[in-house]
């Protein structure tokens, strides 16, 4: 728990650090190469004074290095830190084996969200529903099939007959998420509307979008235990 407090902080003076445009402006500045404070002044136009402070804020905050140069020993160069940049995103989901969806009804976005989580990772997913109905909507098959996607209109199953200990579960809709209180619960929660209350294409393709946005930002999160991907 004191390490996740350490990284917390650590992230938190980091964004701090960067909350200033003037010190935003010089980390871009210093993305793709090294620069003299003086040549930093030069390019944003700023005092050279008020770059000191500003570099001062973001070596304390671990962002930026100053280093000699080679050449001419009185002059400094300030280098970017990428490693600190990449610690601003949170800590990734270790060990993740299989992905179950849930919803309701396991007749749309549950089903929706493993075939895209299948198609994008290719990794083990599976959909199940708190109350399932007997087939999968029928706008869900065509939306997923305009995407390239194939769902079968019979894989509708309950929670308690999919879900396993070692599952990373994701309840897709709200019903799903307060309903779930006993051992099997949701680790993450995303409020999908649901378009089987709308009943339009343009509802399915909207849910369909926002599945899609959220399986590519988890799962860049997701590190997946040894053996459990399948390529």
């Amino acid at each position: 728990m004191n390490i996740e407090r350490d990284s917390l902080a650590g992230r938190a003076r980091i964004h701090a650090a960067l909350g200033d445009p003037a010190r935003l402006a010089i980390v871009d500045a210093l993305t793709l190469g090294d620069a003299s404070p003086g040549e930093i002044a030069h390019t944003l136009d700023l005092p050279t004074n008020l770059v000191a402070h500003h570099v001062k804020v973001l070596t304390e905050a671990g962002l930026v290095v100053k280093g000699r140069s080679e050449g001419d020993k009185r002059r400094t160069y300030l280098r970017l830190r990428p490693d600190a940049l990449a610690a601003l995103t949170p800590p990734p989901l270790t060990g993740v084996g299989r992905v179950v969806f849930v919803c309701t009804r396991n007749s749309a976005r549950s089903q929706l969200a493993a075939a895209l989580w299948h198609e994008r990772t290719h990794a083990p997913a599976a959909s199940a529903g708190t109350h399932p109905a007997s087939r999968v909507h029928p706008r869900a098959v065509a939306v997923a099939g305009r995407h390239g996607l194939r769902l079968d209109p019979t894989a509708t199953a309950h929670v308690t007959d999919v879900v396993r200990d070692d599952d990373l579960l994701i309840a897709v809709c709200d019903n799903a998420h307060e309903d779930l209180t006993g051992p099997v619960r949701p680790r993450l929660h995303w409020s999908v509307p649901d378009p089987v209350r709308v009943d339009t294409d343009e509802a399915f393709e909207a849910a369909f979008a926002d599945l899609a946005a959220r399986v590519d930002r988890v799962a860049h999160a997701v590190t997946t235990a040894p053996g459990d991907r399948h390529d």
